[in-house]
């Protein structure tokens, strides 16, 4: 049992760009893909995770991230609990007892919801199973049991997973992504929120009529509508916050420049490395099809569940992030009772609104009313783990100190410290024991019964239309 342990930990530690193009060739030559078209296919989507953490690490963080947090001391924001970023919550999780076995229980997972109808998506994005080692974590701390860890980790996965699949026609429609779910344990749990929202608005007369579509920008403002003009100049609002200095207008100057250019990069090259991933995903994803449709007659299409990266590129989706950002910061501080200070996370604030574009239509007036709701609340759920993270981070060993510059300081996340499916199932656990574990159970047993009724009622529409 170590020996597998520890070579599931060995792939782990390898990272996305790695871990993912072994996967994609593995998986392809299994569906009948060929060796080589596979390991184009594997390759191609490795680089587009390069060249994706590239954009985001070289120019979100370190233009975006500096520039707010100038802002933070510009104005004299001062917040207790310090967001210490994904790779340090990805540590964390994945350094528990949860996070050592959440691979390989990951994939008996998809296997079994596979063999029993109750899932649509082949999951080869394993290295963000950690959202759900995450949430096992904290759970295992809360109950002081990690067996009802490990059992929350899985429950979550079933969720997000019957979410993915819920959702992948509207990933396809709106993200232009056919073949591919996004069963992302960060991304997609604010997919029920955006759909309670999207639908009240729809019920308030004037409201629902109010329509900011960035292609309909792009059709009546020319090249003032385009991507990269609307990034450069959220860039030039957020660097003015930051840098202006009327007693130093050159170097001031140079720096706003800076960061307006940079975003507008941003609103460019994400895009085209999202396309990058497609290119390879797209043979990948027919093969599936063909396999399962050649051996499974009752099954209906079939989804290559990926990390919701590969939608973080949408115009409108950047557009309403880098809009939101500096809000984010306002909220910090007017919101009675917060004690997080947005910091490290402010790059990923994006992917919180990969599954929101498509949900509201593209509607960039929707895609902000939303996500200031979604920002508020996350604010209040990552105070109120913060405590819980901040001993999961202990229990690893890891240096808060290092990152916080105090030992004693309490740390959270906005990835997947705002998570609200992850503060749902924890605190159903804390508060209810063995009674919480049983109603996420209900619901999660519940969601995946009702998911393959779903996927056989599809699949059955689908051979008839063959026939």
């Amino acid at each position: 049992m170590d020996a597998i342990l520890g070579f599931f930990s060995f792939i782990n530690s390898l990272g996305v760009s790695v871990v993912m193009p072994i996967v994609i060739t593995i998986l392809g030559c299994v569906l009948g893909a060929g060796f080589g078209k596979s390991l184009r296919a594997g390759l191609t989507v490795g680089i587009g995770f390069i060249g994706l953490n590239l954009v985001i690490n070289s120019l979100l963080g370190t233009t975006l991230a500096p520039a707010v947090q100038e802002m933070i001391e510009r104005f004299g924001f001062s917040l207790s609990v310090i967001d210490v970023g994904w790779p340090a919550a990805a540590a964390i999780a994945m350094g528990s007892v949860v996070g050592t076995i959440i691979i390989p229980l990951g994939l008996i997972v998809n296997i079994v919801m596979l063999l029993t109808n109750t899932t649509q998506t082949v999951d080869v994005d394993i290295w963000d199973y950690w959202h759900f080692a995450f949430t096992g974590a904290l759970v295992a701390i809360v109950t002081d049991n990690i067996a009802m860890g490990v059992i929350a980790a899985v429950l979550n996965m079933i969720i997000i997973m019957v979410l993915g699949d819920y959702t992948a026609p509207q990933v396809e429609k709106s993200l232009g992504m056919p073949g591919v779910s996004l069963p992302h344990g960060f991304t997609t749990a604010y997919a029920p929120i955006a759909m309670l929202f999207n639908w009240i608005i729809d019920h308030i007369p004037g409201l629902r009529d109010i329509n900011i579509n960035v292609d309909d920008l792009q059709q009546r403002f020319g090249i003032f509508g385009e991507p990269m003009i609307i990034g450069s100049v959220i860039g030039l609002v957020i660097g003015s916050l930051a840098y202006w200095n009327g007693a130093d207008i050159q170097t001031s100057l140079v720096s706003v420049l800076t960061t307006g250019v940079s975003l507008g990069a941003v609103l460019v090259l994400i895009p085209k490395m999202a396309a990058l991933l497609m290119e390879g995903l797209i043979p990948i994803s027919d093969s599936a099809s063909e396999f399962v449709q050649k051996r499974f007659k009752n099954r209906g299409k079939i989804y290559i569940g990926l990390d919701s990266a590969v939608g973080v590129g949408h115009p409108t989706t950047l557009t309403i992030a880098y809009i939101l950002v500096p809000l984010m910061i306002i909220l910090a501080v007017v919101l009675p009772g917060n004690k997080v200070l947005p910091f490290a996370d402010l790059a990923v604030v994006p992917w919180m609104f990969v599954l929101i574009t498509p949900i509201v239509e593209n509607n960039g007036f929707r895609g902000i009313l939303i996500g200031i709701i979604v920002l508020a609340v996350g604010l209040y759920i990552a105070t109120d783990l913060a405590p819980l993270i901040t001993t999961a981070a202990n229990n690893v060993g890891f240096d808060i100190a290092g990152a916080t510059g105090a030992a004693d300081t309490m740390i959270s996340s906005i990835c997947d410290g705002a998570n609200p499916l992850t503060w749902v199932i924890t605190r159903l656990n804390g508060w209810l024991g063995y009674v919480g574990a049983a109603i996420v159970a209900v619901v999660a047993i519940a969601m995946a019964v009702w998911n393959r009724a779903r996927i056989l009622k599809e699949a059955k529409a689908m051979h008839e239309v063959e026939a």
